[in-house]
């Protein structure tokens, strides 16, 4: 049960620290010059955005997360199950940034998804522990 419970932490974390990510840096603006003076005053912009350090956070708890999980579940279990965020991720796009998700790369988030049923049917743990 726990496995199951960190997983859903690590798909929650991972996605939500994404998508803050990527408002934040929206809110910053498009880089298009990569003079040293200018990438120094946006860095000082990301440092300062608060929506770049709560994506930074959630991306933190979800790296504590994921060690923790990993140090009871095979990876070759972990990583297919915890790739349902690659589900999230679009729906938030849609839903919090106005992103245009074409059907062709919903079809692709559909085939995802039906990996993680297949994988999280399986045993979390198949190697012998000492």
């Amino acid at each position: 049960m726990k496995t199951y419970a960190l997983l859903v932490l690590i798909v929650s974390f991972s996605s939500l620290g994404n998508i803050l990510l990527s408002m934040g840096m929206k809110q910053i603006g498009a880089i298009n010059d990569w003079s040293t003076t200018l990438l120094g005053a946006v860095f000082v912009k990301m440092l300062s955005n608060g929506t770049i350090w709560l994506g930074i956070s959630s991306l933190l708890l979800f790296f504590v997360s994921y060690l923790l999980v990993l140090s009871w579940a095979d990876y070759s279990y972990v990583m297919p199950a915890s790739a349902s965020g690659y589900a999230i991720v679009p729906l938030l796009g849609y839903v919090l940034l106005g992103e245009i998700v074409t059907s062709l790369r919903w079809l692709g988030v559909g085939l995802i998804c039906l990996g993680v049923v297949l994988v999280s049917g399986t045993p979390p743990n198949t190697t012998a522990r000492d």
